[in-house]
């Protein structure tokens, strides 16, 4: 299923607010073939949008041991996706980039960007959305941000 980020972002902007950016976090799948053809076709059309960029992260990947049995696997970590979206936070909000952020995620990761945020600039906000079935207790108990 394919999802307009446009339209998702323009869903959760306020009738006075101005839509400035939407800026997508991942990273390339590196170990299955199939994935790999289907997100490029999904990054391709994400391309597409207007006030849309992507950035990122990478997966590294790590041999595994099997503590029963012994044998060697490969497993794979997506890494810097969280930290992308915590210094993109941080930087858009010391250039007084926006005055409401949201972020759509549930990863407790950006819990300590999310407070940094609403501690060092009072006069903004952050809505954190959270995809269908997820949720962060750590985001819910975040100060000074409103959730859905």
């Amino acid at each position: 299923m394919w999802l307009d980020m446009t339209k998702l972002a323009h869903s959760l902007v306020g009738p006075h607010q101005d839509l400035v950016a939407i800026k997508y976090f991942t990273s390339r799948i590196i170990n299955d073939p199939d994935k790999q053809k289907r997100q490029s076709l999904f990054l391709d059309a994400l391309g597409t949008l207007p006030k849309l960029s992507i950035s990122y992260g990478h997966y590294l990947e790590e041999g595994w041991i099997c503590k029963k049995c012994g044998n060697l696997s490969k497993i794979y970590h997506e890494k810097q996706t969280d930290v992308n979206i915590a210094t993109e936070l941080l930087v858009d909000a010391y250039q007084n980039s926006f005055d409401d952020a949201i972020v759509i995620s549930a990863d407790s990761d950006l819990t300590a960007p999310i407070k940094s945020v609403c501690t060092l600039f009072k006069e903004k906000t952050v809505l954190v959305v959270f995809p269908p079935g997820r949720s962060s207790f750590h985001l819910v108990c975040c100060p000074g941000n409103t959730f859905t």
